[in-house]
């Protein structure tokens, strides 16, 4: 059974860090992509955040870029997401997401979690 399950997320002030994980089933974790996608507002396409392949290599998307870092541990099937200097716009729900490729969009996603929300205040 393919599971991704979040957990981090809460409300925070703007400039605050905040680190989200996600662990998953390792009937999956060792073959994809690990990262992650936002949802802001509810209904809006998805942004792609961030996503560790298996082998380390790293992406970013343009929505976050500097402020983020994503890391996996193999042994553990956890992917994290460390968020800095956050701002409101900020505030999304965060998917953790797996992925064959690199998903630079929603239609690249092979499973979803169902997400962790992080609001950030002024």
């Amino acid at each position: 059974q393919v599971q991704l399950v979040e957990s981090g997320g809460g409300k925070v002030q703007t400039g605050d860090s905040l680190g989200l994980s996600c662990t998953a089933s390792e009937s999956i974790f060792s073959r994809h992509a690990m990262g992650w996608f936002r949802e802001a507002p509810p209904g809006t396409e998805r942004q792609f955040v961030a996503t560790v392949t298996p082998s380390g290599g790293l992406w970013y998307g343009d929505s976050m870029k500097g402020r983020v870092t994503v890391a996996r541990d193999n042994a553990k099937n956890i992917v994290y997401l460390q968020m800095h200097n956050l701002k409101p716009e900020d505030t999304a729900v965060y998917y953790c997401v797996a992925s064959v490729a690199i998903p630079h969009t929603e239609s690249g996603v092979a499973f979803w979690g169902k997400g962790t929300l992080v609001t950030v205040s002024s």
